[in-house]
């Protein structure tokens, strides 16, 4: 009777203990605002995954103390056994504790799984639990070793010849011997046989998280790991080909507004924004092209772009289109800017210094800047899109950029871009002038272009 009543302290105790550890689990259960809490859902998350390690596991303190100890001292006392049957008694004792502690562990564990679900399905899914739990090395090699050991001590007990308390602690050790000796080494291949294809996985995982798309671990079973292995497999070839797709998609569509498009979606409509627009064009493109081979036509338009692309790019806007020998860029769409318009005057400013003033040959040009609203988006049908921009500010660019022929300028801009740069650059005034489609004059600005011969010293003379 002592040791029931002792057992039903410790019940009690352990109910207290895991009613404040799961706390947090009845919070989130009861908050009427737990879909729009995820404060509130990782904690109770957290907790989830934790009950069996804390509660099954830690709790085992108790019956310890208060069960075992107390006893196997009394059974020694009241049935005057040798006192070296305490150490089989204490042993047997704590192998009971511990299937007992295993049973809670997989109860708790499979009793959480609900609880789980649910706040997955309310909120993303955690990639990677950040408090500790037993591996599954730890709880193979726990379980199974003790459900040898209960059925070896069951086995003593039934069939001991009498003997007393020394007797009985001699079947004990011999059963406790024999039992930890087999099932440790099946307990040993067993955990081999389920952990070495998760572990193939795990690193097929790693893999894949280093960008090593397309990996592969070995099919090594039939059994449902090596269906999970072959799983994965063909999820990595499917990872690979998006990521091919990815990069073609990258390598014909600004890199900026593929990752974009993927990460948004084509969208049905554009949206309506305030941009910053670069118009380039080559200068007597024409006659270069008429003298000029096919193959050395498109290499140098090749290494022009080569050369003004990265610029554009460092400047924060993307080459939205080329067209034939020249290019229009966008700066402040899809992703927007407040300093629009000085990012774009500086990538015309460097864009004429790298190439109209550069050591490397490459053909002269003429760049003509506007900013305005515009509609930006996909714009197409019959199942082919296109990033673009559209708007009478895209057309005032071009028109400004074939005035740079007429004023002899390597790069103007409109008198709404200089309205937005105020005073962030040097420039000159060259308008108003008439542009192709508009009813009224546009004013113009040249920005100052820095060349090396600006930095010479006073003595020095050019030529």
């Amino acid at each position: 009777m002592a040791i029931l009543a002792l057992t039903a302290v410790v019940i009690g105790i352990s109910i207290v203990r895991a009613s404040v550890f799961m706390r947090p689990i009845g919070r989130w259960i009861a908050s009427p605002e737990r879909r729009e809490n995820p404060v509130l859902a990782t904690r109770a998350w957290e907790t989830a995954i934790g009950v069996p390690a804390a509660v099954a596991i830690r709790e085992m303190i108790w019956p310890v103390l208060f069960v075992a100890i107390p006893g196997v001292v009394g059974s020694i006392a009241v049935f005057d056994f040798n006192p070296l049957s305490a150490i089989p008694l204490m042993a047997g004792s704590l192998i009971a504790i511990g299937y007992g502690g295993v049973l809670h562990y997989f109860g708790m564990e499979s009793g959480m799984r609900p609880v789980l679900k649910d706040i997955n399905r309310q909120h993303a899914p955690w990639a990677r639990a950040e408090i500790q739990v037993l591996p599954l090395r730890i709880r193979l090699m726990a379980s199974l070793p003790v459900i040898t050991l209960i059925a070896g001590l069951a086995a003593a007990a039934l069939s001991g010849s009498g003997g007393g308390g020394f007797s009985l602690g001699v079947d004990v050790l011999i059963a406790i011997g024999v039992a930890v000796a087999v099932s440790l080494v099946l307990t040993f291949m067993l955990a081999g046989s389920i952990l070495r294809p998760i572990s193939d996985i795990e690193e097929g995982i790693a893999a894949v998280q280093q960008g090593k798309f397309g990996v592969t671990v070995p099919v090594t079973t039939s059994d449902e790991f090596g269906n999970l292995s072959a799983a994965f497999n063909q999820m990595s070839k499917g990872l690979a080909e998006r990521e091919r797709i990815r990069t073609a998609f990258g390598t014909y569509l600004d890199r900026n507004v593929a990752d974009h498009i993927l990460r948004t979606g084509p969208g049905e409509s554009g949206a309506e924004m305030d941009v910053s627009l670069l118009f380039c064009d080559v200068r007597d493109f024409t006659s270069f092209s008429a003298a000029a081979e096919a193959r050395e036509v498109v290499a140098r338009l090749n290494q022009l772009f080569e050369s003004v692309v990265p610029i554009i790019a460092a400047h924060g806007g993307h080459v939205n289109k080329f067209i034939g020998d020249g290019l229009l860029a966008v700066f402040g769409a899809p992703e927007p800017h407040a300093d629009h318009a000085e990012r774009a005057v500086r990538c015309a400013i460097a864009m004429a210094q790298r190439v109209n003033h550069g050591s490397d040959g490459l053909l002269s040009i003429g760049i003509g800047v506007n900013s305005g609203r515009v509609v930006a988006g996909s714009i197409g049908g019959a199942g082919r899109l296109d990033y673009s921009v559209i708007g009478d500010a895209v057309n005032v660019a071009a028109r400004v950029e074939e005035a740079t022929r007429e004023l002899d300028a390597e790069i103007l801009i409109t008198e709404e871009t200089r309205r937005h740069v105020k005073d962030a650059v040097e420039l000159t005034r060259r308008g108003p002038i008439e542009l192709r489609g508009k009813t009224e004059p546009v004013r113009v600005w040249e920005p100052v272009v820095e060349t090396a011969e600006r930095h010479l010293p006073a003595n020095v003379t050019v030529g």
